[in-house]
């Protein structure tokens, strides 16, 4: 009983932030989402000290944004490559950029479970979720916040992954 409520209380919680992502008003200034990865990261390692990730993160990418609006973007990419990651015994967790039809786009790339391609379009639903809630806990929002946020800033969210090889998810901002 507990559990369940705790889960319903993270689900309205995601869902609070899901509804506020949409609606809050955006702060443009110059971002330094290097520095912003290289503290999740670390709050990370923090939770599971025990955890071998080799966290390789590019230095000095900045972007123009809401600052708390990206903050939570990638909060919820390198938090999912984390999960995701979380049973392989030397996790790589990577944050950089590279050009994608001519543009530059973010990404974060890991060496975990993956996913199919064939879902590829489900991952940015709410709710949609590739793994049960027993294999890997989570509410089914978190990618749905980060496709909402990409497009608050004029951008788009993707992703690419292979079963048991990974996952790396692409992301623009104008």
């Amino acid at each position: 009983m507990r559990s369940a409520t705790q889960r319903m209380g993270v689900l309205i919680d995601d869902l609070l932030t899901l509804s506020r992502v949409t609606r809050s008003e955006m702060r443009q200034e110059t971002v330094d989402l290097s520095a912003i990865a290289q503290s999740i990261a670390e709050e990370l390692q923090e939770t599971q000290p025990e955890r071998q990730v080799d966290f390789v993160i590019a230095p000095g990418l900045t972007t123009s944004g809401d600052s708390q609006l990206l903050h939570q973007l990638m909060e919820n990419l390198l938090g999912n490559a984390w999960k995701f990651t979380g049973q392989h015994p030397k996790a790589r967790i990577e944050f950089g950029t590279s050009q994608v039809d001519g543009k530059e786009a973010f990404f974060v790339r890991d060496n975990g479970v993956g996913f199919d391609m064939t879902y590829a379009d489900k991952l940015f639903g709410v709710f949609q979720r590739l793994h049960s809630q027993d294999e890997f806990p989570g509410t089914g929002v978190g990618l749905a916040i980060v496709q909402r946020i990409a497009h608050r800033h004029g951008g788009q969210v993707w992703a690419e992954g292979k079963v048991e090889e990974g996952a790396t998810f692409y992301f623009t901002l104008k």
